[in-house]
């Protein structure tokens, strides 16, 4: 059966009442070829041969010519397009020719890391020599001390991660001296996924360790790779503070795709509910298994992979027994050799399918697999094409779902089924300078090597300045015009690179003397693992007995239930202390500290299959609390009358304008969407208010930003507002969505938050506070 021909089937299927609301074909792509200038060495070129690799596509052609002509490279091509090649071959070209050379591979997880050492041993292995010759590990949190140390002295191919480079190696530089001397490459692998405030803390690291490189008399080149984004070109650029060359033309092949839109059907005549999400996509992917095609689906959180697989599981013991244990969840929160495993039966074809969060959106080798469905919008444009990617690979024809959740981001797709298909990938915007970002490394830098006025040119203009107020507060001292740390601390451990807690919370089993069933950060632990909750773990119920939140362990005990529980989330925010206030136009704005608290304060429980809760349960846990910086705008009275005169909900309004505020302000400020926050309440003033914060402990200038060119904000959100070509409002004016809570969880529970506001309203009070007719 082909792929045609399962869409054809499944439109003939009992359960199929018209949810294809959309194909889109994408025709299939022949290979494009070319040839090195200078032969691939004879020990490399049988290696690769017997890898399958006779011939090189025109991309990985270019990359290579580019990096032997001593180039920064960034190759921007399509998932399973060859990149890795682009930079293993230069660099095992160069062991070749040079024994004592060095390299740094640097990928955005360790899984990834992983994954490919595998590929790189693999080929290795193809080689007396090549083995011989390559002397290589990952260097990452789960390495041992002995394998660090012995990597660290002997390794020539070294593969981490930003984080690790940060904290366990820049500031340790002089054990990591013979390294460094002979570093010739850094590879900076899916750059993609160094935005906002991590992609503005890895530029900085890698700035730091381009000036412990010249310490020690090396200068490496760096080649990137990244999926398909807007502005790779400034964006790697951004990263490594060095001019790059682009090679951004796919020479690899790849089949047709069908790319499906399929919108789960009305529940009942009012139209207001739709079936689960869930379901419609855990059918699909047991119909896709039973006809023979190796599927992914992608769930927007670790409940939805879990849901997904036992749906599927479950369905497949009734239609096709025998596939029915060659499935498997894939998330974060396994124990590594869980995850690692998986990854080598998917990649082997010991598995027909995956129930994976985005954990598999990365370059992850995962084999050739026919289909990809994705449940829920993941966001932006260039994740979703991302998670599309993984299914299809050379000449053999793929299949690509998106299954819309109720909500009105998803169901504008759903309705418009060419709005997707015409719109080009996001930008990847990061500030290395930002102020607050530069002032961490630049305490880190000092620890590392005195700092000069010649170090300007690493880290830009604010260096001199932040580093006089730094010996204000006594953490560096000038002598000679050259900046000393002065203290005893190791002001790495004190920086994350990521916004997410460090916090670790340890899953054990009590009915297995507590064995250790997972992992999971500090923030979902209070959204996954309170007291009565239901853990799912490989499908299975896990009901949870205790959240011990000084040891941070959950202990939990299978129990079969025919339910999962959904945390019931409340968020808040409260000024702390006014910095500054304006009065503009017949508007007020102010700026200051601000305290965003959010918390568990109850449960539901869920139904499996159904959206019902049958059961309500509230909750006594601590709450969490980010201390930030915001911004909050308060219309004059006059204003929101103004609105209302002509018929329109003016609070509706400002939650429109407060959706594209956190589209434009990136614009102004350098940061990424999810970078900020931003809340539409009248607790804290009396009078409807539009609070954006910086979604960072301690702000890092957003919303400052935005306080001070609040003028142009406002300019910016009406322009989109009166450019966009819908009616009513749609996902690129007022509908922006905006991050929603319970990271971990299923997202058709939280369906029914704001809709798509009125663009009228929004268009409305925007003309009201601009004074514009």
């Amino acid at each position: 059966m082909t792929i045609t021909d399962f869409l054809a089937k499944i439109q003939h299927h009992e359960s199929y009442q018209r949810q294809i609301s959309h194909v889109e074909t994408i025709p299939a792509r022949e290979a494009v070829y070319g040839d090195l200038a200078r032969p691939i060495p004879d020990v490399l070129r049988t290696a690769l041969a017997e890898a399958g690799i006779e011939r090189l596509y025109s991309h990985q052609v270019e990359a290579i010519e580019g990096i032997r002509g001593g180039g920064n490279v960034v190759v921007v091509t399509g998932t399973a397009s060859g990149k890795t090649l682009c930079y293993n071959i230069p660099v095992i070209e160069n062991l070749l020719d040079d024994p004592s050379a060095k390299a740094l591979f640097l990928f955005p997880t360790k899984a990834l890391a992983q994954d490919q050492l595998r590929g790189l041993t693999r080929l290795a292995a193809r080689s007396e020599r090549l083995s011989e010759l390559i002397r290589t590990g990952t260097y990452d949190g789960d390495t041992t001390r002995h394998t660090r140390r012995k990597l660290r002295d002997e390794g020539n191919i070294i593969l981490s991660n930003p984080d690790m480079l940060h904290a366990g190696i820049l500031p340790y530089h002089p054990k990591w001296n013979r390294f460094f001397k002979d570093l010739k490459y850094v590879v900076v692998d899916e750059i993609h996924t160094y935005r906002g405030i991590f992609g503005s803390n890895v530029a900085n690291v890698l700035r730091r360790l381009r000036r412990v490189c010249e310490h020690y008399g090396s200068s490496p080149q760096f080649v990137c790779s990244s999926a398909t984004i807007a502005n790779p070109r400034e964006l790697a650029e951004g990263l490594l503070g060095l001019p790059v060359d682009v090679v951004d033309e796919d020479g690899s092949p790849h089949g047709k795709k069908h790319f499906v839109l399929w919108n789960p059907p009305y529940l009942d005549l009012s139209k207001m509910e739709r079936r689960s999400s869930n379901v419609e996509g855990h059918w699909l992917m047991a119909e896709l298994i039973a006809e023979g095609f190796q599927t992914i689906t992608f769930g927007r959180a670790r409940v939805v992979a879990e849901l997904i697989y036992r749906y599927t599981k479950d369905t497949l013991q009734r239609i096709k027994p025998e596939y029915a244990d060659k499935i498997r969840p894939y998330r974060g929160g396994f124990l590594p050799e869980e995850r690692r495993e998986i990854e080598r039966q998917l990649f082997s074809g010991e598995l027909m399918g995956v129930a994976s969060t985005n954990a598999l959106e990365l370059g992850i080798d995962v084999g050739s697999l026919d289909a990809a469905i994705i449940v829920g919008f993941p966001g932006t444009i260039a994740s979703t094409w991302q998670q599309a990617g993984r299914a299809g690979r050379a000449s053999d024809e793929s299949l690509a779902v998106l299954v819309g959740y109720n909500d009105p981001i998803d169901q504008y797709l759903m309705r418009h089924g060419q709005y997707f298909f015409q719109q080009s990938p996001e930008n990847a915007v990061i500030d290395p300078e930002n102020k607050y970002i530069l002032a961490k490394h630049l305490r880190c830098a000092a620890f590392e090597l005195p700092l000069t006025d010649a170090d300007e040119a690493l880290f830009g203009g604010l260096t001199r300045p932040i580093l006089e107020l730094l010996e204000e507060f006594h953490d560096v001292k000038e002598v000679d015009g050259r900046y000393y740390w002065s203290t005893t601390a190791t002001p790495a451990r004190d920086v994350s690179l990521r916004t997410i807690s460090d916090d670790t919370y340890t899953i054990v089993d009590v009915a297995k003397k507590n064995t250790v069933i997972g992992v999971v950060d500090g923030i979902s632990a209070l959204e996954l693992l309170y007291p009565e909750a239901i853990y799912l773990h490989e499908g299975e119920t896990y009901f949870v007995r205790d959240l011990d939140l000084e040891q941070k362990v959950a202990y939990v005990e299978k129990k079969e239930v025919d339910y999962y529980t959904q945390p019931v989330l409340e968020s808040s925010i409260r000024i702390m202390k006014e910095k500054e206030k304006k009065t503009w136009r017949e508007s007020n704005v102010f700026f200051g500290d601000a305290t965003v608290t959010w918390g568990t304060t109850a449960f539901k429980k869920i139904k499996f299959y159904q959206m019902d809760s049958i059961g309500w349960s509230n909750l006594d846990l601590p709450q969490l609390h980010l201390e930030t910086m915001a911004l909050w705008l308060v219309p004059g009275k006059e204003v929101m009358n103004d609105v209302r005169e002509r018929g329109r909900n003016p609070v509706e309004g400002l939650v429109g304008i407060r959706n594209m505020a956190i589209s434009v302000l990136p614009l102004y400020s350098m940061c990424d969407r999810k970078d900020i926050g931003g809340i539409v309440e009248s607790s804290n003033t009396g009078s409807p208010t539009m609070f954006m914060y910086d979604r960072f402990e301690g702000g890092l200038g957003f919303a400052e930003t935005g306080y001070h060119m609040i003028e142009e904000l406002m300019r910016g959100c009406l322009e989109l507002v009166e450019t966009c070509e819908c009616e009513e409002g749609c996902p690129s004016c007022v509908g922006l969505p905006v991050l929603r809570p319970a990271i971990q969880q299923d997202q058709e529970g939280f369906a029914s938050a704001w809709p798509i506001p009125d663009k009228e309203s929004a268009r409305l009070l925007l003309k009201a506070m601009l004074a514009r007719e």
